[in-house]
Parts: C-alpha cells; sequence; structure tokens
C-alpha cells in the first residue's frame, strides 16, 4: 500500500492578499507560514518531492525535509492572465469570464483555461504522470501547491471540490489501481462532494 502526503506550502504574503501567483513567482513563507511550516509532523523516512518553487522548498525544508527532490509536476497552475490579480480585480477587468476560465482549470478534459496560462487537460496531465510514475508501497510527501493538490484529488478519488489551506495536508492510500482519501488527525482536510 502507498500512503501520498498531498502538503500546500504554507502562507506567503500573495496568499493573505489572496492573489493568484505568477508562474514565476517565487514569494518567500512569512512568519506565520515558516511556524507553520516547522509545526508540520509527517513521516520523515518517506520519500519526498517538492515543486521547484521557493515557497514549496522552504516548507519542506522546515519540515524536515531538506533534501526533497524538486519536481515541475508539482509546480502550481500556469494562470496567465490572472496572475498578480485578486478575484475581485479580474472580475472587474474580465466580468464573468474568469469562472470559466477557472472551471476549465479544474476540469481534467477541458482545453480550457486562463488566457495564456495552463489548461485543465495540461495541469491535469502532468499530475496524473506524475501520479502513476509513483511506487506502489511506502510513503511519499510532496510539497506543493492548491492547484495541483486539487488535482490530485480530482484525479484519484473523484472530488469535485476541496480545500486544503495553506500548510494543509491531504492524505490519500493506493492498493493496486484503488485510492482513497484518509480524513481526520491534525493535517486533515475538509472536502465536500
Amino acid at each position: 500500500m502507498l500512503t501520498l502526503y498531498l502538503v500546500r506550502h504554507a502562507p506567503t504574503r500573495p496568499n493573505a492578499e489572496r492573489r493568484y501567483p505568477h508562474w514565476d513567482e517565487d514569494a518567500p513563507l512569512s512568519g506565520a507560514g515558516r511556524d507553520l511550516a516547522a509545526s508540520l509532523r509527517l513521516p520523515l523516512a518517506a520519500r519526498a518531492f517538492t515543486s521547484p518553487s521557493r515557497r514549496a522548498r522552504e516548507t519542506a525544508a522546515l519540515a524536515g525535509f531538506p533534501h526533497a527532490a524538486p519536481t515541475p509536476a508539482l509546480a502550481e497552475a500556469r494562470f496567465g492572465v490572472m496572475a498578480g490579480r485578486t478575484w475581485a480585480e479580474l472580475e472587474a477587468a474580465f466580468g464573468e469570464a474568469p469562472r470559466a476560465w477557472i472551471d476549465g482549470l479544474a476540469d481534467p478534459h477541458a482545453d480550457l483555461g486562463p488566457p495564456e496560462g495552463e489548461t485543465g487537460r495540461a495541469l491535469h496531465g502532468r499530475v496524473q504522470r506524475w501520479l502513476a510514475a509513483l511506487p506502489p508501497t511506502g510513503e511519499v510527501v510532496a510539497f506543493t501547491h492548491a492547484g495541483v493538490v486539487l488535482a490530485a484529488l480530482r484525479l484519484t478519488v473523484g472530488l469535485r471540490a476541496a480545500e486544503v489551506a495553506p500548510g494543509g495536508v491531504a492524505t490519500l492510500r493506493r492498493a493496486g489501481a484503488d485510492w482513497w482519501l484518509v480524513l481526520g488527525g491534525p493535517q486533515g482536510s475538509t472536502v465536500t462532494r
């Protein structure tokens, strides 16, 4: 059996401002984010991967995984024209269009996403390839971003919606081809179907 811990990076200033990140943004963790990352309790013997972003690598290091392998498949979704803006700014600039872009990004089969950004098919495709390459047994910790955590939850257990706060952990288990979500504990996730 494989146990996979999907860790959303700890809080940054852009998180507090509720801005969509630029693709190449390398925001450091906030003071509260550093404290939260250091408080994470994950199995230290697990194989560890991290998004190449500074915020994910910093979360990994503070959580006890300074040698987590940088993995491009775990990078945040590319938000294109949405990057650097809040939802209110997006609605003011583009009306209802951002809702369709986000819905497209959330659909594993959609060739839609934010202009100049990633499509749902592209995001889910790279996450699916990474999931398929995981070992069949053991423990894996992945330090990543909300978009990747949500894509993995859609692909593995079919969740339409889930919320994993900065520094939150979603735990999945796999036996053969079957995945399930483990809820509870101090780092459990809030999910809705």
